[in-house]
C-alpha cells in the first residue's frame, strides 16, 4: 500500500527546514533547551492551535498519544515541564522571522497577476485582565496588542507586531516599508502628518478617515459621474488642503470623500490618489473589514483567548504561532485548490489533523461498505446466482 503522510505534517511542508535551521543560528535559539530543539517547540505550539487545545496539559497529553507520527514531524515526544521552561526563555524572533518567511511565499503563491497592491493596517487587542499582572493598561483593557498589515486580494497578512497594550497604533504603523504604488488604508487612529508625507514620497497612496479636528478648505470640486456604490452613496468630492497653524500643514495634494452609508451615518474620507474615481476610494475602504473579519477569526477559532504561559514570552510566542497556523492554512487551500470557507476548512482539519490522507480529498467521504468490482459477463456465459 503507498504511504501517505498526515494531514499535519503536509501542513507543515512550506515551512523550508534548511531556512529555519539559519533562522534558529542567528537567535542561537537552542542555546538553553538542547533536548528539546525550536523545530520541536514549532510544531508543538502549531499543533496545539490546529488542534483547538487550551492548556499545556491536553497539548502534552494529545501529541504523545500519536507518537507513531514523530518520526515523519522530525519530532519527539513532550514533557510539560520542558515545554513550560522553552515558553518562558526561546526567543520571539525565531517565530516572528518564522512568520515573516512565509508570508513571503504566501504572498507569491497568491498574488493575482495585475491586481492592484493593497494593504489594510490595524491592530486588535489582546486582553489579558488578571492573568499577567505585568501586562499594560491602556485605558480600556489590560494585555498586548496585534498590529497586522493584511493583504486583501491574497487574503494573507503580511506583517505582524505584537507589543503591549498602551503602544500607540500609529507608532507601528510608520515602522511599515512603504511600496511605490501600493495603497494603504486604515482608520483614523493613524492620524500622522509625516507619516502621510511620507507615504506620498514614495509614491504610494492612503485612504483614512478623518478627525473631527482637523480643518480642511475645499479648493475645487471634483465631477461625480457615478454616486451609488454597494451599500453607500457619495455625496460630495473636494480637492482640499489643510487649513493649520504652525508645523502642522500638509504640503501635499489632498481629496475629501464625503460618504452616506445604506447602514450608517455620513463619513468622511481623506486620500492623496487623484486618480481613483470616488466610487473606487469608497470601496477601498469598505474592503479594511476584511482586516476585522481576519481578527474575528483568529480570536474564535485560533487559540489567543487562554495562554499556555502567563510570561511575556510565552504569550508573544502563542500569538506568532497562532499567526503562523494561520498562513499555513491559507498556503494549503490554494496549493490544494481548496474553495471552502476557511472556517469550514478548519474544523476539519481540526478533526482529521492526524489521518493520513490527502488536504485536498478533506471533504470527500470515505466509501460505504467497499466491494471488489464485479468482471463483465459476456453476453454468450450463463450466471449462476445464488438465492
Amino acid at each position: 500500500m503507498r504511504f501517505a503522510n498526515s494531514i499535519f505534517v503536509g501542513l507543515l511542508k512550506p515551512i523550508d527546514r534548511r531556512r529555519f535551521a539559519e533562522i534558529v543560528d542567528a537567535h542561537n535559539g537552542d542555546a538553553y533547551d538542547k533536548t528539546f530543539k525550536s523545530w520541536d517547540h514549532l510544531v508543538a505550539l502549531i499543533y496545539g492551535q490546529l488542534a483547538g487545545l487550551d492548556g499545556l496539559r491536553a497539548l502534552v497529553a494529545g501529541f504523545n498519544a500519536n507518537s507513531h507520527h514523530h518520526y515523519h514531524l522530525a519530532t519527539g515526544m513532550l514533557a510539560r515541564s520542558t515545554l513550560s521552561d522553552a515558553n518562558a526563555r526561546r526567543p520571539v524572533g525565531i517565530f516572528a522571522q518564522t512568520f515573516a518567511m512565509l508570508s513571503t511565499l504566501a504572498d507569491r503563491r497568491m498574488r493575482q497577476e495585475g491586481a492592484a497592491m493593497v494593504r489594510l493596517i490595524d491592530a486588535s487587542p489582546v486582553p489579558l485582565h488578571t492573568l499577567c499582572k505585568w501586562a499594560k493598561w491602556n485605558g480600556r483593557i489590560r494585555g498586548m496588542k496585534l498590529h497586522v498589515v493584511y493583504d486583501p486580494m491574497a487574503d494573507v497578512p503580511t506583517d505582524v507586531a505584537v507589543t503591549a497594550a498602551n503602544i500607540n497604533d500609529i507608532e507601528i504603523g510608520r515602522q511599515v516599508a512603504i511600496k511605490a504604488a501600493t495603497t494603504y488604508v486604515f482608520d483614523k487612529a493613524y492620524c500622522r502628518f509625516d507619516w502621510w508625507q511620507n507615504i506620498n514620497e514614495c509614491r504610494a497612496f492612503f485612504v483614512t478617515r478623518t478627525k473631527r479636528k482637523m480643518r480642511l478648505r475645499a479648493i475645487g470640486r471634483r465631477p461625480l459621474r457615478q454616486r451609488t456604490g454597494d451599500g453607500f452613496q457619495i455625496l460630495a468630492d473636494d480637492e482640499v488642503k489643510l487649513v493649520s497653524k504652525g508645523d502642522s500643514r500638509l504640503p501635499i495634494p489632498l481629496r475629501r470623500i464625503r460618504i452616506r452609508r445604506d447602514r450608517g451615518g455620513v463619513i468622511t474620507l481623506l486620500t492623496n490618489d487623484l486618480h481613483r474615481t470616488a466610487i473606487e476610494i469608497a470601496a477601498l475602504y469598505k474592503s479594511r473589514w476584511q482586516i476585522e473579519l481576519l481578527f474575528r477569526w483568529i480570536k474564535q477559532h485560533l487559540d489567543i483567548r487562554n495562554f499556555l504561559g502567563k510570561s511575556d514570552n510565552a504569550v508573544r510566542l502563542q500569538i506568532l504561532a497562532a499567526m503562523i497556523a494561520y498562513l499555513l492554512l491559507r498556503i494549503a487551500a490554494r496549493l490544494n485548490c481548496v474553495t471552502m470557507l476557511p472556517l469550514r476548512l478548519a474544523e476539519l482539519i481540526q478533526q482529521f489533523l492526524f489521518s493520513r490522507r490527502a488536504i485536498a480529498t478533506i471533504a470527500t467521504p470515505p466509501p460505504v461498505n467497499p466491494s471488489r468490482p464485479r468482471p463483465p459477463i459476456s453476453p454468450g456465459q450463463l450466471e449462476f446466482r445464488y438465492v
